[in-house]
């Protein structure tokens, strides 16, 4: 499900902004971008991602800065330094190149300068971030929770027409069943000497073909998962996964109907709910 929240603090010393975006995803798959100085926070950023938010394509930008001049602590390893400076410059003359650049390489080698944390500050500042963070994400649920309820109408406008559009099979099913009588009777008057014809066995026949095309039992089911999407979309859980596999047995209902029917008529109302519940399962999609 979609969702997007941005917050932004600042005091005298320091400006936090966190975005969050949110985007349709069956399973929960977050990106956390935020400075190096708070990576060992990673986590705990992502527990709480997981806790409000659930499920999504989840993206997270945090931008933290120091207002004004802002002192470093840094240290520098002169020995490591001196090392690759020798090295490096062993190697120009070598092959007889210039060396003006030499100390700009040498101080760029891993480990030359070091950032010296200040542990108990900077959990200072996280303390500061975090309830801006939480802000954002509750911002961006809140953002879904809109766009949710949006849906849930939309799910409601959809499963009422399957319905309406059920009451028309059962309308239809006993003219059905009575053309299905009349075409074989005039089929076996067409084609077969009256003389010949079975009473009995003919209606024995007559049964056991209408009984294959019988769709009652196809109908209670269909009205009972109509019914039960109803409860779970009245629910305040989630429930997008749930309402996903039982999209899959209105269909199985629904398309036993259609192979049933061998009627025009109730074949264009099954074409019709079947084009109502691919609308639904395609919402349900965005649902968490």
């Amino acid at each position: 499900m979609t969702g997007y929240g941005q917050t932004r603090f600042e005091d005298e010393q320091h400006a936090v902004q966190v975005e969050v975006k949110s985007l349709n995803s069956k399973f929960l798959d977050v990106n956390i971008r935020m400075p190096r100085a708070f990576n060992d926070k990673e986590i705990q950023v992502r527990n709480l991602i997981s806790e409000r938010l659930e499920r999504g394509k989840i993206s997270l930008s945090l931008d933290f800065s120091h207002k004004g001049e802002a002192f470093t602590k840094i240290r520098i390893n002169e020995q490591l330094f001196r090392e690759y400076y020798r090295t490096l410059k062993s190697l120009s003359e070598s092959i007889g190149s210039k060396s003006e650049d030499l100390f700009r390489l040498a101080i760029q080698f891993p480990e030359v300068v070091e950032t010296l944390d200040d542990d108990l500050n900077r959990e200072k500042e996280w303390q500061m971030i975090w309830p801006v963070l939480e802000q954002a994400i509750a911002l961006c649920d809140q953002f879904r929770l809109k766009e949710g309820k949006v849906l849930t109408d939309n799910l409601s406008l959809y499963l009422n027409t399957i319905a309406e559009q059920l009451v028309q099979v059962r309308e239809l099913d006993p003219l059905r069943i009575e053309r299905v009588r009349s075409r074989i009777a005039g089929n076996l008057k067409e084609f077969v000497q009256k003389e010949e014809i079975d009473v009995n066995r003919l209606e024995q026949e007559l049964i056991y073909y209408i009984e294959k095309l019988d769709i009652k039992e196809e109908l209670v089911r269909l009205e009972s998962h109509l019914d039960y999407f109803r409860e779970i979309l009245d629910s305040k859980t989630s429930m997008g996964k749930k309402m996903n596999f039982l999209a899959q047995e209105i269909g199985r209902e629904i398309n036993t109907i259609g192979s049933k029917s061998n009627d025009a008529a109730m074949q264009k109302v099954v074409v019709n709910m079947k084009e109502e519940l691919e609308k639904i399962k395609e919402q349900v999609l965005n649902l968490i």
